[in-house]
C-alpha cells in the first residue's frame, strides 16, 4: 500500500494505473488524511480464438512437409 497525494496522483494517474500491481493499492490523500482508494481490478481475459479463424495463412508448405528427415532414422524403431 503506498500513499500518494491528489494532487500527485492527478500528475501521475496514467503511471499509477499501469504501475499499481493487481492485490495492491493506492490510498489517495488530502490534507494528511485519506479520502480515496485506487484498486487495481483483474485483468480482462484476451481474446478467444475461433475454429478457422487463421484459414488462409499458410501460402507456401514444402513437398516434403510430412517425411521423416533421413537423420531420424536411428529413433524410428
Amino acid at each position: 500500500m503506498s500513499e500518494v497525494t491528489i494532487e500527485e496522483a492527478t500528475e501521475r494517474l496514467g503511471e499509477l494505473v499501469r504501475t499499481t500491481p493487481i492485490g495492491q493499492e493506492v490510498i489517495l490523500v488530502q490534507d494528511g488524511r485519506p479520502v480515496a482508494r485506487l484498486v487495481p481490478i483483474a485483468p480482462l481475459p484476451g481474446p478467444v480464438a475461433r475454429r478457422g479463424f487463421a484459414k488462409g495463412q499458410v501460402l507456401y508448405m514444402a513437398p516434403d512437409f510430412d517425411e521423416t528427415p533421413s537423420e531420424f532414422g536411428e529413433y524410428i524403431a
